[in-house]
């Protein structure tokens, strides 16, 4: 017995594994593995003996800071309540009232908030609300691989007055491009709306705007109307019923050498869309009353898919100009359908009859020869009928 405690005095005493788990430890939350570790330091033969009470919750929020850890990315990523989280873009906005058009300069952009699938293929369009989606709907060229991206790219929207200016909105939206990435359409990274009546006319103004949320909202039942149409839509006020179906400009020159009048058509903008695809193919008619045989008719060519068309086509009627005042040309805007009647998309009548800015256009042109004299003219939605 004696030789035997002397045995065992002389040899380390093992534990058993069934002793070692049955050590008390101090209930609490789990906790990782470097932390509970401590509780048994007979397992790492070289540290200290020593049992260390557990450490109070901050502590080993500051243990796992200490960590080494990748260096957090300086772009925000995630939802915030800070708005600057989705961007800023830089932009220019002039009125140019003397050719009734609105140019805005898209810059670049900074700090774009990535999409889930880490694209950076960014684009901007732009809307003047309220109006129809398609007819103001115009947009940059794409800007690949950038979360920087730089367009310095200007967007124009001809046939914009002083009227448009005091009533209408501009939304412009930053946009992933998903036909690079072969992928459904995305909802825009962001957006901004800025009211343009705080716009001085002829005065550039530049802007450096935080983007927004892009929201949904429900498609009005008046809208729901064509085959194929989304539940849903991008947040567009649609303009009231009986609004204008679009605007044309018109150039009038009476000439004295040719002895007959010279109408120009020079573009259309903001036309109502009459197409399920949300677009028209339109051109236009001429026909000057009351004269007879086809010298009286003529129409430009078709425009295809286009709701902003250029034509800058021109057509003359001989007359004396005390001939041409008392008759009344009538401008018309159709949807070119193939195979079917052609839709009437608006119109509008310049005589001595006529009110206000047509009355005047056509006067001017007839008083002073050899002048062009090139205006905006809102169409109307309803055809006019006149009689011999």
């Amino acid at each position: 017995m004696a030789g035997t405690a002397a045995e065992s005095r002389g040899r380390p005493q093992r534990v058993s594994m069934q002793e070692h788990m049955a050590i008390d430890v101090s209930p609490g939350p789990i906790r990782p593995i470097h932390l509970i570790s401590n509780y048994f330091p007979h397992f790492y033969p070289f540290a200290e003996p020593t049992l260390r009470a557990p450490d109070p919750p901050h502590a080993v929020t500051s243990a796992i800071c200490t960590a080494p850890q990748q260096q957090p990315n300086p772009e925000p990523e995630g939802d915030s309540d800070d708005s600057t989280a989705l961007g800023i873009l830089e932009f220019t906005l002039l009125f140019d009232a003397d050719n009734s058009a609105l140019h805005c300069t898209a810059h670049c952009a900074k700090g774009l908030k990535p999409p889930a699938s880490g694209s950076v293929d960014t684009y901007v369009k732009a809307n003047l609300l309220p109006g129809a989606s398609k007819a103001s709907q115009l947009r940059t060229r794409t800007v690949r691989g950038s979360r920087r991206p730089v367009w310095e790219e200007t967007l124009t929207y001809h046939g914009f007055t002083h009227q448009d200016a005091g009533r209408k909105t501009l939304r412009l939206c930053v946009c992933e491009d998903p036909r690079l990435r072969r992928r459904r359409r995305a909802p825009p990274l962001g957006e901004l709306r800025v009211p343009l009546r705080k716009l001085v006319p002829n005065q550039a103004r530049s802007f450096d705007v935080c983007l927004e949320k892009w929201r949904l909202t429900k498609r009005p039942k008046s809208l729901d109307t064509a085959r194929g149409m989304s539940l849903y839509e991008e947040e567009v006020e649609v303009e009231a019923a009986g609004e204008e179906r679009g605007r044309i400009l018109l150039s009038l020159c009476y000439s004295s050498q040719r002895g007959g009048l010279l109408v120009g058509v020079l573009r259309c903008a903001h036309l109502a869309p009459m197409d399920t695809n949300g677009y028209s193919d339109p051109f236009v008619r001429l026909f000057l009353h009351p004269n007879v045989g086809k010298k009286s008719k003529y129409k430009t060519s078709v425009r295809k898919k286009t709701l902003n068309p250029e034509f800058n086509e021109e057509f003359f009627y001989a007359g004396p100009r005390d001939e041409l005042a008392q008759k009344t040309l009538l401008v018309s805007v159709w949807d070119y359908d193939l195979g079917t009647a052609d839709d009437f998309i608006g119109g509008v009548q310049l005589s001595s009859r006529a009110s206000g800015e047509r009355q005047r256009h056509w006067h001017e042109c007839l008083r002073c020869s050899d002048c062009r004299l090139e205006l905006w003219h809102p169409l109307d939605g309803v055809p006019l009928q006149l009689s011999d």
